[in-house]
């Protein structure tokens, strides 16, 4: 019998530059709308998380663009808040990116910068219990869960996930 041939998919990996947040990346952010369920996390859901997403104080100090290297185009976001060698962080990739493998590569670079540019030596993040797409992602990253919690966002309360990882050695 002949070997069958095996089918084999391309990937594209990007790679990920992070910078200061500009006025623009911060209105383009403000502006993303994401599918289904994930609309859950469309930056005007809350008042509060859009106010401190347009605060121009907060650019370059604790929120960070991230653009595709290849394309120089937006394609994410990353919020920072240090606590000593601690970083609490908030990622947000671009909504036509979401879902196509490309999350692995976007949670490293977002940990290379918080590590190589402020100093971060352990990190922790909250995930919508629901986002299973995203929780996955992170233990790729080589977070594990440390609790659930709910938390008054959007409207209403919602389950959480805190998420945690001591250092970018390993997976990321």
């Amino acid at each position: 019998m002949p070997a069958r041939a095996r089918r084999l998919c391309s990937v594209t990996v990007p790679e990920f530059t992070i910078r200061p947040m500009t006025a623009a990346d911060a209105h383009a952010v403000a502006a993303w709308r994401y599918p289904g369920e994930y609309s859950f996390y469309d930056a005007d859901a809350d008042p509060d998380d859009l106010a401190e997403l347009l605060d121009p104080a907060e650019w370059g100090k604790q929120y960070f663009a991230a653009d595709e290297t290849a394309h120089h185009e937006l394609a994410g976001f990353l919020a920072v808040k240090l606590t000593g060698p601690e970083a609490e962080i908030g990622l947000g990739l671009r909504p036509d990116l979401t879902g196509h493998g490309v999350g692995g590569s976007f949670v490293r670079a977002c940990l290379r910068f918080a590590s190589a540019a402020l100093g971060a030596q352990g990190y922790t993040l909250a995930v919508a219990a629901f986002n299973r797409r995203a929780i996955t992602v992170y233990e790729r990253a080589g977070f594990h869960e440390v609790e659930r919690f709910e938390h008054f966002t959007n409207g209403g309360r919602h389950a959480f996930i805190r998420m945690a990882r001591r250092t970018i050695e390993g997976p990321a």
